[in-house]
């Protein structure tokens, strides 16, 4: 018996009741994470160029050595997001591999001591596909946000920046969701990154950290009515047309997708190309 792993379900079940926790246990199991850190007092952390891209490059480095893939990331001066995925239960290992190492050179160069980062990093773990869609658009739309650029593929120091160009992608980014999706597909990838964010996916993310206010979120949904409305349907047409009928019932594009089994995505294009 894996008592390793009742322990784990366990502790994710006080979670959703509410039960609140002294300190909470860093939950390592297999999949994708949402992983965000702080300079100590939200001090800057990337002066210059060649810290952004040390960072990266001990970024890379780390995802090599403890096998984990990259999907997106954002370096801010004062803080970071990364969106990884675990294959082995070695997160911690990982993350002290990148912010120890960091810290040692930061503090060198800048004759400094003391911590560089604001306590433990913060990790999420991504439950379903709604909060992956809403994350990797959180996450590269960081610039944007605090008016840096007016395009999220004008920022050097995020994976947007690669996304949008013609030639291959860095190493450390060629087996992330966005490249095996959409490859090289500029225009594909553009669509993705401008999806509006609906309501359902703005409960998933309020859910799984609690990034963002979800104000108005939808009432209960009636699945099974939406179930019927593609029952027998056989040619990709007519659910292209129950597609856009149940948008505009009020359906989110999440839950269209998820009963009728595409992506998110798919469903988005579908309805930008009937409105």
């Amino acid at each position: 018996m894996n008592y390793k792993k009742i322990s784990e379900l366990k502790y994710f079940y006080l979670i959703a009741k509410g039960v609140s926790m002294a300190r909470r246990p860093r939950i390592e199991i297999a999949g994708y994470y949402h992983i965000v850190n702080r300079g100590v007092e939200r001090r800057v952390v990337f002066y210059d160029k060649d810290d952004f891209e040390y960072f990266l490059t001990l970024l890379s480095d780390g995802c090599v050595k403890f096998n984990i893939t990259l999907h997106n990331y954002c370096l801010m001066n004062n803080h970071y997001h990364l969106l990884i995925e675990l294959k082995e239960e070695n997160l911690s290992k990982f993350m002290r591999y990148l912010n120890s190492t960091y810290a040692i050179y930061f503090n060198k160069k800048y004759k400094r001591s003391g911590h560089l980062w604001q306590g433990r990093f913060k990790s999420w773990y991504v439950a379903n596909e709604a909060y992956l869609y809403i994350l990797m658009r959180y996450i590269e739309q960081n610039p944007l946000k605090a008016k840096i650029v007016e395009r999220i593929e004008y920022y050097p120091y995020s994976s947007s920046y690669h996304f949008f160009k013609e030639e291959k992608v860095p190493t450390y980014l060629q087996n992330s969701w966005i490249v095996k999706i959409y490859g090289q597909n500029i225009n594909e990838i553009e669509n993705f990154f401008t999806l509006e964010i609906d309501s359902a996916d703005l409960k998933e993310l309020l859910k799984a950290s609690s990034l963002v206010d979800a104000p108005d979120i939808e009432k209960k949904v009636d699945k099974e009515k939406l179930k019927k409305l593609f029952h027998e349907v056989t040619d990709n047409q007519t659910r292209n047309k129950h597609i856009l009928e149940a948008y505009k019932q009020g359906y989110s594009q999440y839950v269209i997708a998820k009963i009728i089994g595409i992506s998110q995505p798919a469903v988005n294009k579908i309805i930008r190309r009937s409105t």
